[in-house]
């Protein structure tokens, strides 16, 4: 019986916040909290006592790797590298996601647990949550937060302004409630790990 939908928003690095939230089926939000190393994040799960009783849905981070040159800095999310042979792939600069905690999230769901991943920008626009200003910028925050407590009904989100890492966790336990209605499905697998998205 699943009663919690839990999303984490995985920072790329341990100098970048990660945020996680647990959703009950009531649209509750029962816990928001920042986490920061993959230790702080292995100690949230290891001491969650619903974790079988949960949808757990993780974001999977950009690999914001240090690269030697602006143009492979700027192209990176964006060029087309599987289909284009001239492309040299020197200090990796390519890979466009941190396999950061992902063995331990495999380990995760080889003990039982519903886990999946999920591309959080993509379903920030499946649920109309995309807004016109520069990712995680201050405007930005705020037309997320604003935005969920409106039209999603978080009524306990404060007046003040959230860390970006909790409002994206936000978006994770969103996701993970819609795969128990049924309304996703596995876009591909990443190290192991079914990543879905909104229908």
């Amino acid at each position: 019986m699943i009663n919690f939908f839990v999303g984490l928003s995985l920072g790329s690095a341990s100098t970048v916040e990660s945020g996680v939230v647990v959703l009950d089926k009531f649209n509750n939000l029962i816990l928001v909290d920042k986490l920061f190393s993959m230790n702080d994040v292995q100690h949230f799960f290891d001491n969650y006592s619903s974790l079988k009783d949960s949808l757990i849905t993780v974001s999977i981070p950009w690999d914001n790797s240090m690269l030697e040159g602006k143009w492979r800095i700027l192209s990176k999310p964006y060029q087309m590298v599987n289909s284009n042979e001239h492309i040299i792939n020197r200090d990796n600069w390519t890979q466009r996601y941190s396999s950061r905690g992902c063995e331990y999230f495999l380990k995760l769901k080889e003990q039982g647990v519903r886990i999946n991943r999920f591309e959080l920008y993509l379903a920030r626009q499946k649920l109309n949550l995309y807004s016109n200003f520069k990712e995680r910028s201050p405007a930005d925050c705020k037309f997320l937060q604003n935005i969920l407590k409106v039209e999603y009904g978080f009524e306990n989100i404060p007046n003040n302004m959230m860390p970006a890492g909790q409002l994206e966790a936000i978006i994770g336990a969103l996701v993970s409630r819609e795969t128990l209605n049924g309304n996703t499905n596995v876009l591909y697998e990443y190290k192991g790990l079914d990543v879905i998205g909104l229908k």
